[in-house]
């Protein structure tokens, strides 16, 4: 197999996630840091909340989009096409984007500092282990289509 068959034989990005999510929760069940009380508290769960959501909204339309497009959604596969539009024309990678909103979230609901710290962690082993393989199988399968759209949209946010 080729990079431009697939860009890894292993799905990174969710394992990466839940193992930090994993990871998260044992730090904290052994070294938990405080957490803020009252209105700073508050306002940290209420922003938690507004992550956890936002994150729901943009991993449903990047589902749909996938099968919208009839191309799969798993990372470790080759894309049979290239999705642009919809939540695709704001970030490359929604779903990522998604993850890191929902772990950082959640780790604000919850009051859990190590979920809040895990998410960029998360996020830039995903970068490294998964989005610049799947980058370079995109530019492979896509060419010229791939390369324009990456001059028109940014690979986060």
């Amino acid at each position: 197999m080729t990079l431009e068959d697939r860009p890894n034989s292993i799905p990174w990005p969710p394992m990466l996630f839940i193992g930090a999510a994993a990871l998260a929760l044992i730090v904290h069940w052994n070294a938990p840091l405080p957490f803020p009380a009252a209105s700073t508290g508050t306002i940290l769960k209420i922003l938690g909340l507004c992550m956890v959501v936002a994150a729901i909204a943009i991993d449903v339309l990047a589902v749909q989009a996938f099968r919208r497009h009839r191309t799969t959604i798993m990372p470790h596969k080759g894309a049979d096409t290239l999705i642009t539009s919809g939540i695709f024309a704001v970030s490359r990678n929604p779903i990522y984007v998604g993850n890191f909103l929902l772990l950082a979230g959640a780790g604000f609901l919850s009051g859990i500092w190590a979920m809040v710290i895990a998410a960029p962690i998360a996020l830039f082993a995903t970068r490294q282990l998964a989005v610049l393989r799947e980058e370079k199988h995109l530019a492979a399968r896509f060419g010229a289509a791939w390369q324009s759209y990456c001059r028109s949209t940014r690979r986060w946010l």
